[in-house]
């Protein structure tokens, strides 16, 4: 988790995304692993699984659910936040960037997630009751995940934040590598910024250099001469 915050730090540079991505994670993992104990041991609503009775959980299960749901749930937050950060940073306010980043990848995690659900969950149709808890503890902490962590909670939290939610502290700023995973530099480079001819250049590029160049006329005038040119 240590790893997936770092370069989520580095992807996005923000503080605010990656921590909350992590702590969205074990949100849902606390939400499955409650669903499963609820249900197989607590026997509530047992009878719509099938499940005859109660009993133990496997031993190996919460490790399956922890390994399920971290790789889907960051891959959840990769496709909502890219968009996000994408709009704000082609100057955007933070609030409309929200918007318009969860308008076109809402429906994206909606599908993916109804997807693994639908996957899973024909798990719980076995008569096994091992097989049932595999099957009924990833597609609740999935269906947690994508509809009420990623799809709910974070837009709320990134719309309570505003532009701190997309605050780097000066120094990581300075340290950490710029990834252009948007392509806004290659934008700004494209609208207006350096390019041969225009005469214009980003903040940061060097300045031109002067290049000397021949003075074709400088033969008529009895001798050779070299002039400026930018």
């Amino acid at each position: 988790m240590g790893l997936a915050i770092l370069l989520s730090t580095v992807v996005f540079r923000s503080i605010v995304v990656p921590v909350k991505a992590a702590l969205g994670f074990l949100l849902s993992v606390v939400g499955a692993l409650g669903a499963v104990v609820a249900v197989f041991q607590w026997g509530w609503l047992s009878g719509l699984v099938g499940l005859d009775g109660t009993g133990p959980i496997v031993s190996f299960l919460p490790i399956l659910v922890i390994g399920i749901l971290f790789g889907l749930a960051m891959d959840y937050e990769v496709f909502l936040v890219s968009r996000m950060r994408e709009e704000y940073t082609r100057g955007r306010p933070a609030r409309e960037a929200l918007r318009v980043g969860y308008a076109h990848s809402a429906k994206v995690v909606a599908a993916a997630a109804l997807i693994v659900v639908s996957v899973f969950g024909s798990f719980v149709l076995s008569e096994n009751a091992v097989v049932k808890g595999m099957g009924f503890a990833p597609a609740i902490g999935v269906l947690f995940d994508a509809f009420v962590v990623r799809m709910t909670l974070v837009p709320a939290v990134m719309a309570i934040l505003d532009h701190r939610a997309w605050w780097l502290p000066g120094l990581l700023h300075r340290c950490l590598s710029h990834i252009d995973l948007e392509g806004e530099r290659l934008a700004r480079h494209l609208d207006g910024g350096f390019a041969p001819g225009n005469g214009t250049r980003e903040p940061g590029d060097a300045a031109p250099k002067s290049v000397l160049v021949e003075d074709p006329h400088a033969g008529a005038r009895g001798g050779r001469g070299m002039r400026g040119g930018g």
